[in-house]
């Protein structure tokens, strides 16, 4: 099978397109032959293991995990021994945060992984996005316990997880604040903000409004700097560690103080009830991927390249061909 295939950790040029084993399925997986996949911050981090703690947990020295892409959307091939949940033919979107493997024409993954059957009338390419920005954004508003009538200000509400944030909390009855730059002001508007700041008018820490809530979905700000926008008993949330690791720290120590505190949001790897609860907000009306660029999987080094410019708006597809 092709695949985009590293055996060593570094920047997009690592990645090449090349001839790969196609995957058989173990008892209680099943072969997905994948028609689309995404590149994402994850992938980003994991193919250059920047921070240096990646390594820890994917290879010292060289990456244990040769075939990246954690998102995917593709029929079922064929199933290993005792799986019931699937058959083949099915039409699955999901995201495998253990053993990735997206990124090629084929991957095998636990039936009881986070998995589910993609919502009728949608496209491959429209339900590979579906599921890992938009499972970080979850976490983050379940951690916070966001409530209906709370103020939430969230802070780069066009990537993946921000312009997913921003749908999730509208559901839930929260009064969205989206911070963005110019040309997605529009955009963010139709995901249902109440208000919008384009932070290249204006800084958007002194504009004299408080928020139960800030969400840094793009790991640019710090506590420090958006601690004035919390009311008292406020609450800040990343995305990402912050530097030094200061959001995983800030989270053991603020709580003690009993005024504004950090929260640190640790999503569940795999989780089969994340991909069904995303299924049915999508087909309810209550959750659409924005997708930005799409590009064919021979060209996914130039889809690292875009992704890490920082300048994506909501998600980057990858297409299969077969």
């Amino acid at each position: 099978m092709k695949a985009a295939v590293r055996t060593r950790y570094g920047p997009p040029e690592v990645v090449r397109f090349a001839e790969a084993e196609k995957p058989a399925p173990k008892d209680g997986e099943i072969l997905v032959k994948v028609h689309a996949t995404t590149v994402n911050r994850t992938d980003c981090a994991l193919r250059a293991a920047k921070p240096f703690v990646w390594r820890l947990f994917t290879g010292l020295v060289r990456p244990k995990v040769r075939i990246l892409g954690n998102e995917f959307a593709g029929e079922v091939e064929a199933v290993g021994g005792g799986v019931t949940s699937f058959t083949a033919g099915d039409r699955v979107f999901g995201y495998n945060e253990s053993g990735f493997g997206a990124h090629a024409q084929y991957m095998s993954i636990s039936q009881d992984g986070a998995i589910a059957l993609i919502p009728e009338g949608l496209t491959y390419e429209e339900a590979a996005p579906s599921t890992e920005g938009s499972h970080y954004a979850l976490t983050i508003i379940r951690t916070a316990k966001v409530r209906s009538g709370q103020d939430v200000l969230v802070y780069g509400a066009t990537g993946a997880i921000g312009s997913a944030a921003v749908q999730l909390l509208k559901g839930l009855g929260a009064s969205v604040t989206a911070v963005c730059d110019t040309r997605n002001v529009e955009l963010v508007r139709g995901l249902g903000a109440d208000r919008v700041i384009d932070y290249t008018a204006e800084d958007f820490t002194r504009h004299g409004r408080e928020y139960d809530i800030v969400i840094d979905a793009v790991g640019k700000s710090s506590f420090g700097r958006c601690r004035r926008l919390l009311k008292p008993r406020g609450i800040y949330l990343a995305s990402d560690l912050g530097t030094l690791s200061q959001n995983l720290v800030l989270a053991l120590v603020t709580p003690l103080l009993r005024g504004r505190k950090v929260m640190f949001p640790i999503p569940k790897q795999n989780d089969p009830e994340i991909a069904r609860h995303f299924k049915g907000l999508i087909e309810s009306g209550g959750f659409t991927p924005v997708i930005d660029r799409r590009y064919p999987l021979d060209e996914i080094v130039e889809a690292y390249r875009y992704v890490e410019t920082g300048q994506k708006t909501g998600n980057v597809v990858i297409t299969v061909e077969h």
